[in-house]
């Protein structure tokens, strides 16, 4: 059990913590969200020993063995999958011992704890640790190749999945995971939070991916106002607890306030009145003694939208049997060898299609979402762009190419340079870049500010065609949830590249995907993506972690044969295919009409207000009253046939669902 208890904690001048309690279970799997700087990673260095509480006390029982990544990944020429294996810290030490003692001569005392070293390593699971260690590192998306790749060849998101492999291989009672899936991409993603559920020890996340937590996760703790509180359940769980929180608390403080102004105004009135004077100092008593409640607030939204686009070509880009990849210059002789990722594209983007691609880790989604943008010229065949085409492109790097010298000012400015200060000034401002933050350089910025600067200078340029690989990364909750809503809302044609199931789900209504070279389309949802994947790429690395094992073997159920699973899985992947084929073309169309009807309902809204005004029955203004009356009729006949399409659609999208 780890308990905090009356737990203070200030870094700085700023306090985290104050009197803080509280209690989690062994065997619970933990979210740990709360505001940027709001003291999550403090935490995490709390339960680790780095820092000590200015207060209160930090247990959990001395014996639990604590599992993490580590920040820094050395530039070592040892091989990757000998480094994942150095995670497990015993298992390296009993291999060291027996090492020395069988390289040098020994007595009978040393062979018996020769013998007792051999029996430790069985124990530890010596002789299985080489196969655990590749079913890890296949899951996190390494080839067999690059696991005999020594780690300083590797970059900086690559070594960061070794020291999660590292975190992973360590047998632990306690795993504390910060940002786990940051470096990682949807096919890892998903293996990993299998991997989680059937982890046996205590789990501790900060993650910023509500999927993520909703698959994993049976506890949320929310720092908040500098408390730790607790919250039964998963991501979406809490949000609908703290919601019923916050209205209950808003509508306890507004009572309060009513039952306080009340005595204030019987107080006001009655103190200088003798006959009253006892009433009025018993009412401030009971005033003083009331202790004043604060409104409880959620933080502050941020939330942006998508200036409409200014033009809608269709088709907006057409491809025929384009061959996507790379021109790799020979270092010997300079001549250009192609090197191909994605061959025989035949592609055509339509005004309002809104398409997630799908593949696993270099299957060549960024290659493909790259030639589209025209960053990468296609190796072969022809891409024809409509009149009128502007491209949103945000790379999956997109914030290293920010100059971090200058200003979010400069940036906007120097993709508007015709536009009144102010004007940017303002716009900025919507993106929370307000005072001097939109003059100061961004080199000092969080990676979420960047990315909400890269963003921003998007939205600016009004695209009617968005590419987006990875938007994501480095967003809080908060930012994504922003940037969820507003691609939801996007009125042009979206290309989606992202390991958040949130955004896929919320923004795209058909998926792509990239495999084998090719561009195909994927008939299913996430889920038989996910079946997808663990049928072909992530199969071999479906080993549950080596603590669980043998209790998972002894009780598992008798359960139908293998032959049998596979397939009644196949039966009901049929099933859903056949079923999201009938679905989605209601599905969209229903959407269509939702999205006609708020247009109509906005706009009728404005014509009843407008006869609503008695100045539009005056003599000169009969002329606008007659249109306004037509545009009335029109728009009331309009709306009563979107509507009862919109119940037919309905009805026959139940049907389907029967």
């Amino acid at each position: 059990m780890i308990r905090f208890q009356q737990v203070s904690l200030t870094r700085g001048i700023k306090p985290l913590m104050e009197n803080a309690d509280l209690t989690l279970n062994p065997g619970e799997k933990i979210g740990l969200i709360g505001a940027n700087g709001a003291g999550k990673s403090s935490l995490f260095a709390l339960l680790r020993g780095e820092l000590h509480a200015d207060l209160g006390e930090v247990d959990f029982p001395a014996k639990w063995r604590m599992a993490y990544v580590a920040q820094e990944t050395p530039a070592l020429e040892r091989p990757a999958i000998e480094y994942a294996i150095d995670g497990d810290v015993t298992l390296r030490k009993l291999e060291a011992e027996l090492l020395q003692l069988e390289g040098v001569p020994h007595d009978a005392t040393e062979g018996v704890r020769i013998a007792e070293l051999h029996a430790a390593l069985a124990d530890a699971d010596a002789y299985t640790v080489r196969s655990r260690a590749e079913q890890l590192l296949t899951g996190l998306g390494f080839s067999e190749e690059q696991m005999q790749q020594p780690v300083a060849s590797f970059s900086g998101g690559w070594r960061m999945r070794l020291n999660l492999a590292q975190a992973l291989m360590c047998p632990s009672d306690l795993l504390l995971l910060d940002e786990p899936t940051n470096h990682l991409d949807l096919d890892a993603i998903i293996w990993l939070e299998d991997w989680l559920k059937r982890y046996p020890g205590t789990l501790i996340i900060i993650s910023h991916d509500r999927d993520f937590l909703d698959g994993v996760v049976n506890v949320i703790v929310h720092i908040d106002d500098r408390k730790l509180k607790r919250y039964s359940g998963n991501y979406s769980a809490f949000e609908r607890q703290r919601a019923a929180q916050i209205a209950l608390t808003q509508a306890t403080y507004e009572k309060q306030a009513r039952q306080r102004a009340h005595l204030q105004s019987f107080i006001d009135r009655f103190k200088a009145k003798a006959t009253k004077a006892r009433q009025a100092q018993s009412r401030m008593k009971m005033l003083s003694k009331m202790e004043e409640l604060a409104p409880l607030r959620a933080a502050a939204e941020f939330s942006f939208e998508f200036r409409e686009p200014l033009s809608a070509p269709n088709p907006l880009l057409v491809m025929e049997d384009v061959v996507a990849g790379y021109r790799v210059e020979n270092p010997v002789d300079h001549t250009s060898v192609d090197k191909p990722i994605v061959s025989r594209i035949n592609f055509s983007l339509q005004t309002g299609q809104r398409i997630g691609l799908l593949g696993v880790n270099g299957a060549g989604k960024s290659t493909l979402v790259k030639t589209i943008a025209g960053e990468l010229s296609p190796l072969a065949g022809v891409v024809r762009l409509g009149k009128g085409l502007v491209i949103g492109y945000f790379a999956q790097h997109q914030v290293e190419m920010l100059r971090h010298d200058e200003s979010p000012l400069w940036h906007l400015s120097r993709i508007a340079p015709t536009t009144r200060e102010q004007e940017l000034r303002n716009f900025l401002g919507g993106f929370n870049f307000g005072g001097d933050m939109v003059t100061s350089k961004i080199a000092p910025f969080s990676g979420g500010e960047k990315a909400r600067l890269a963003l921003a200078l998007i939205v600016w340029q009004r695209p009617n065609l968005l590419l987006l690989d990875e938007p994501t990364n480095h967003l809080d909750l908060e930012t994504r949830e922003a940037l969820t809503m507003a691609l939801a809302q996007f009125e042009g044609t979206l290309v989606l590249v992202s390991h958040d199931r949130h955004l896929l789900r919320a923004t795209t209504d058909q998926f792509m995907i990239v495999a084998e070279g090719k561009l195909q389309p994927f008939d299913g949802d996430l889920d038989d993506y996910r079946d997808w994947l663990f049928k072909t790429k992530l199969g071999k690395a479906e080993a549950a972690p080596v603590q669980a094992r043998t209790a998972a073997a002894a009780s598992a159920p008798v359960s139908e044969s293998r032959e049998d699973r596979q397939e009644r899985r196949r039966l009901e992947a049929e099933e859903r295919q056949r079923l999201s084929a009938l679905k989605k073309p209601i599905e969209s169309r229903i959407k269509r009409l939702d999205e006609q009807m708020a247009k109509l309902n906005q706009r009728k809204t404005e014509v009843d207000g407008k006869l609503a005004d008695p100045a539009i029955y005056d003599d000169a203004n009969k002329e606008q009253l007659k249109t306004l009356i037509l545009d009335q009729a029109y728009l009331a006949k309009e709306l009563e046939q979107l509507e009862t399409e919109w119940l037919e659609q309905q009805e026959a999208l139940e049907q389907i669902s029967i």
